[in-house]
């Protein structure tokens, strides 16, 4: 039986490149997203891959209904051995003019996503002594983004402390926790963030590639590190970013 990925915002952007790439690896994949219908869409397109597919509407800021939506993948498809945290929002709000709920948001969203994904598929994990963790975070959490990205930055620079020490945690039990640092990525939630236009063209010159990056350039290195190749390799930091940083 093929073995069971969960992807979080599956439903557009990375996550649904991810979905697409996990598929092509021959791997059954639950799509949770908030957007159904684009959930639903993702599914679709995995299950014309040949894998099964089960898209799921779940908010992965709250407990229970990540604890809900969980239970259904183990009741549909199976154990979960595979979990992509990709689920994210986008915003640009300067630090004296943000509210304590947009930082609790983003924070909410990003982080404590991550946190209660994990703990709710991990245990299928630990019980099958395999398992494999990704977690989606960003260059700006390694750089601080820039201006107007506080939150988004403090977020996912928490993710790849969490992923550093739940690697060290689970990695006895035969499961590998690895983060993914992205530059820009040219998906909707970053044309829906409020970004200047010059923002994009300011980085595409500076890109040693000279281009934005595309969801499937994330996608397989998601696709990599969830699979049985990359078993050596866990509390790491990949950054795909066309160059732009190197440290």
């Amino acid at each position: 039986m093929a073995k069971v990925a969960v992807v979080t915002g599956g439903g557009s952007g990375i996550g649904r490149a991810t979905c697409l790439a996990l598929a092509r690896a021959g791997r059954d994949v639950a799509v949770l997203d908030v957007n159904a219908g684009g959930a639903e869409e993702t599914a679709a397109k995995v299950r014309a891959l040949g894998p099964r597919a089960l898209p799921l509407t779940v908010d992965v800021s709250s407990a229970d209904s990540v604890a809900t939506g969980v239970a259904r993948v183990r009741k549909e498809l199976g154990p979960v051995a595979i979990l992509v945290n990709v689920a994210g929002i986008g915003e640009f709000a300067p630090l004296m003019q943000m509210a304590e709920a947009q930082w609790d948001r983003m924070l909410g969203v990003h982080l404590k996503g991550t946190f209660h994904m994990t703990r709710a598929c991990v245990p299928d994990m630990i019980e099958a002594a395999w398992g494999r963790i990704v977690n989606v975070a960003s260059v700006a959490g390694l750089n601080g983004g820039g201006p107007g990205l506080s939150h988004y930055a403090a977020a996912k620079a928490g993710i790849i402390g969490f992923t550093r020490a739940i690697a060290q945690e689970f990695g006895p039990m035969g499961i590998t926790v690895n983060a993914i640092a992205p530059g820009l990525i040219d998906t909707p939630m970053i044309r829906t963030a409020g970004a200047p236009d010059e923002l994009y063209a300011a980085v595409v010159k500076r890109t040693p590639v000279r281009r934005l990056g595309q969801p499937e350039d994330i996608a397989v290195a998601v696709a990599f590190l969830a699979s049985d190749d990359a078993g050596f390799t866990t509390g790491q930091v990949l950054s795909p970013n066309g160059g732009v940083h190197t440290s």
